[in-house]
């Protein structure tokens, strides 16, 4: 069954705004990532842009506003999100359900190029250590030489002190900025289960395709180190409020 457009994007702007109550300064974060993507690719004709675990596509489709001539691809598990997305931004983006991290996840993208930038955030950290450094390497193998792998998170600064005041920053800067709002994740996921054009994609849910929260507690130089084994030889934040980073590694 297909969404209308009006659910989809009645849904999305539920989503959009559940999402700035967890990640700190979101729609700045979003303009960094959006910033070095274009830097990267800046004498790219064609951009190749991958968002890992895109949700419905919010970001995906900020990266296809700023690059009109960029073909950008949001992936994600999660059957209901990317619907949404789908019938939301268009044919402003290619989609693709896959399990980051599974094995033959990479052969699901159909790349027929190198990638010029990859991007994701607040997605990430449910993978375990163990897989991030497999994803780590898999996407340095995607890359083209100088391409970029952006990771904008919650990730912990090493010094336990320092991270708990980051972490007590961040709290702070978002209850100022959250307002009014009041939905939650949970309040989205149980809203959403209520919706009947919705209920047939939540039931496909169960079929394998949404991950397993594994975890990981990495800090930042928990990150770094991974990524320069993985093979990106220039690793490092190029933005942080509170605990909330862009992590950027070129190729």
């Amino acid at each position: 069954m297909d969404l209308s457009t009006a659910t989809a994007a009645r849904w999305v702007e539920r989503w959009e705004r559940q999402q700035r109550r967890y990640a700190v300064d979101r729609e700045e974060r979003f303009e960094v990532i959006a910033d070095l993507v274009e830097h990267v690719t800046r004498d790219c004709p064609a951009p190749l842009v991958l968002d890992l675990g895109s949700g419905p596509g919010c970001l995906a489709a900020r990266l296809a506003d700023r690059l009109p001539t960029a073909e950008v691809l949001a992936v994600d598990a999660d059957p209901l999100l990317l619907e949404l997305g789908s019938a939301h931004y268009g044919s402003a983006l290619r989609y693709v359900r896959t399990l980051i991290g599974e094995p033959g996840w990479l052969d699901t993208l159909a790349l027929a190029r190198p990638v010029d930038a990859v991007v994701s955030t607040t997605a990430l950290h449910y993978l375990g250590a163990d897989t991030l450094r497999r994803v780590y390497r898999d996407l340095a193998g995607l890359l083209r030489p100088g391409g970029i792998l952006i990771n904008g998170d919650h990730i912990s600064p090493d010094s336990a002190k320092v991270s708990e005041l980051a972490i007590d920053i961040g709290r702070r800067r978002a209850a100022r900025s959250a307002g009014s709002l009041t939905e939650d994740w949970e309040s989205w996921w149980s809203s959403a289960a209520t919706d009947p054009e919705l209920a047939p994609l939540l039931s496909r849910a169960d079929d394998g395709g949404r991950p397993l929260c594994e975890g990981n507690d990495l800090t930042l130089s928990g990150h770094v180190a991974l990524l320069r084994e993985a093979g990106f030889d220039h690793v490092g934040a190029v933005w942080q409020v509170g605990p909330s980073h862009v992590l950027a590694a070129v190729r």
